[in-house]
């Protein structure tokens, strides 16, 4: 193992030009959970509202994106729609399908943004309706009463399973190498190709990986504690 670190740690870490392995793993998280977000904020809003014409067409692109495997879809988007004619006919679009890397977030934001969507409609459902009620008392707008009460409200009590997803988005980045995007897994591919020597090569990845994790479930165990304890029962 540590003559495959003398020889191989900047390819594992990567953060350099061009980035590779732990600092593209890091990338790719960031980008699909920071994507996935922003699109599940109004994806939730409609999945919890009572107006099924808004409501049930949320609930289907859910449905699919959580009902199949990320792998299929990142293949779907990284292969199937490359094959079609209108893609490959329209420069723009025919440019962007062509490199692996744009299409592993598409993919991965797609299928971030199906389970997020889920998570911050739940959350939105559980708020009390006194605190909804209340704001409304106030004159509050709707578009107030969201930015100020029900979405904040909703972040906090979704941090603990929106930790989980992240962590799980973390994992689903291993599936990157089919589109050839050098990170952590793809360079331990590499580096076993190159050394017949699957233990060390796969072995740091992992150590790599569960280092991250760790830190990423450290800072949302911070986060529950500062912006959760609202919600701790009261001392008797």
């Amino acid at each position: 193992m540590s003559e495959i670190l003398e020889r191989y740690w900047q390819a594992y870490l990567g953060f350099g030009i061009p980035m590779t392995g732990l600092a593209m793993t890091i990338w790719i998280l960031l980008l699909a959970v920071l994507f996935g977000t922003l699109l599940a904020i109004p994806m939730a809003i409609w999945r919890s509202s009572s107006n099924r014409w808004v409501s049930v067409p949320v609930q289907v692109y859910t449905f699919v994106f959580r009902g199949t495997p990320l792998y299929v879809q990142l293949l779907l988007v990284y292969t199937g729609l490359f094959s079609l004619s209108v893609v490959r006919g329209t420069p723009l679009l025919a440019t962007f399908f062509r490199d692996g890397f744009n299409c592993v977030i598409l993919a991965f934001t797609i299928n971030t943004c199906a389970y997020m969507t889920e998570v911050l409609a739940g959350a939105i459902r559980s708020i009390p309706h006194g605190e909804i009620e209340a704001a409304q008392a106030f004159g509050f707008s709707r578009f107030r009463l969201y930015t100020k009460i029900i979405l904040p409200s909703a972040f906090r009590r979704a941090l603990p399973f929106y930790s989980n997803e992240v962590i799980l988005v973390l994992h689903s980045t291993s599936l990157a190498f089919t589109a050839t995007v050098p990170e952590l897994l793809k360079v331990a591919r590499d580096v076993n190709s190159a050394t017949f020597n699957s233990l060390p090569a796969f072995g740091i990845a992992a150590i790599l990986y569960a280092v991250l994790a760790m830190v990423l479930v450290a800072l949302f165990r911070k986060a529950e504690k500062k912006w959760l304890g609202f919600l701790k029962p009261a001392a008797v």
